[in-house]
């Protein structure tokens, strides 16, 4: 994922901010964050700072890092009950760069990962938090997608059987055997693939590490990150895969829930805290969670098995990282039920 900005790409952000009415001196942009997805840079605009974001460098799997889709489902929540940043410049590929990007409403505070930073007390704010999360979620769910101009935005019928294939073709795009661990667990899936409990937007990569908390106290989810994969599905999916990032003591971590390991904080509540929230704002059935919590957790094995397979990104060097995964989703098909 290696790109920087020369003279020539400066230049033409420069002219792209002034004709946006945006700039103020020069864009001076800085790499921040460490995702293996989209390229996100703090630059300089008028009355501050804002965020642009870009995909890597080509080649790109078709339909992944689509930054226009992700600005077009953060407009379509502007105003909306949902905590996300504004958009304030949206360009095509060619427009300015080789690439589309978008620039956006920069919304400073603490994205969380393995551990707390200094002053945030779980003991005091965990369950608070962690009922905001997961209220969130709810919130989202419960936007009328079709209202807000996403009639178009995916095709909620029959989702999670066509999901399902998608990343099968994914996992048997290879030479060679697919590794049994893998087969066996889509095998399971298929043959138990749930009925749709509803239509709604859904973020798709919704976890802790991707939500900005406020720097003061008591901290406040201000803002939901990382929408390139947000589509119209089963709302369920979203939150098996909120489960499935969801650390418990004791437990074998997953790669995700290494990611979501302050949530081991004492002070936060239990998984089933969690879905009982969640259960009890949406009035939705729970039951059959433990799907779509194994098929999160499927999901990520194969995601996690491709990197690895392709060697480019060393965060996915760890062979036995897709193996947790599945040993997740063993778990989360034996007997979770959500409640």
């Amino acid at each position: 994922m290696s790109w920087d900005w020369d003279e020539t790409s400066l230049a033409a952000l420069e002219a792209y901010l002034d004709r946006n009415g945006l700039r103020q001196g020069t864009p001076a942009p800085r790499r921040v964050g460490d995702g293996h997805s989209n390229l996100t840079y703090l630059i300089r605009v008028k009355g501050g700072q804002a965020v642009l974001r870009r995909p890597p460098p080509p080649p790109i799997p078709k339909g992944a890092n689509d930054v226009l889709r992700e600005a077009r489902v953060l407009r379509a929540l502007a105003g909306r009950d949902v905590p996300v940043p504004r958009v304030y410049a949206v360009a095509q590929a060619g427009e300015v760069l080789d690439v589309p990007f978008y620039i956006m409403e920069y919304i400073p505070g603490h994205i969380l990962t393995d551990r707390l930073p200094q002053g945030m007390d779980a003991r005091r704010y965990g369950r608070e938090m962690a009922f905001e999360l997961v209220d969130a979620l709810a919130k989202l769910h419960a936007v009328d997608w079709q209202a807000c101009g996403l009639a178009d935005f995916g095709r909620p019928e029959s989702f999670n059987a066509r999901h399902l294939r998608r990343l099968e073709g994914l996992m048997n795009l290879r030479e060679g055997p697919v590794p049994a661990y893998l087969a066996d667990m889509a095998d399971f899936l298929k043959a138990r693939v749930p009925q749709e409990a509803a239509a709604a937007i859904i973020h798709n990569d919704y976890r802790l590490g991707n939500v900005i908390w406020s720097e003061d106290s008591p901290p406040r989810l201000r803002a939901i990150l990382d929408w390139e994969l947000a589509t119209i599905g089963d709302p369920l999916l979203d939150l098996g895969y909120m489960v499935c990032c969801y650390p418990v003591p004791g437990e074998e971590l997953t790669p995700t829930q290494e990611l979501s390991a302050a949530f081991l904080e004492p002070g936060f509540p239990a998984r089933e805290e969690i879905l009982n929230r969640y259960s009890e704002v949406t009035g939705r059935d729970l039951s059959g969670l433990g799907w779509y919590a194994a098929m999160a957790a499927w999901k990520l094995a194969v995601l996690y098995e491709y990197q690895h397979r392709l060697g480019q990104d060393p965060y996915y060097d760890d062979a036995t990282q897709a193996v947790r995964f599945i040993r997740a989703a063993e778990r989360f098909a034996r007997g979770f039920n959500g409640r």
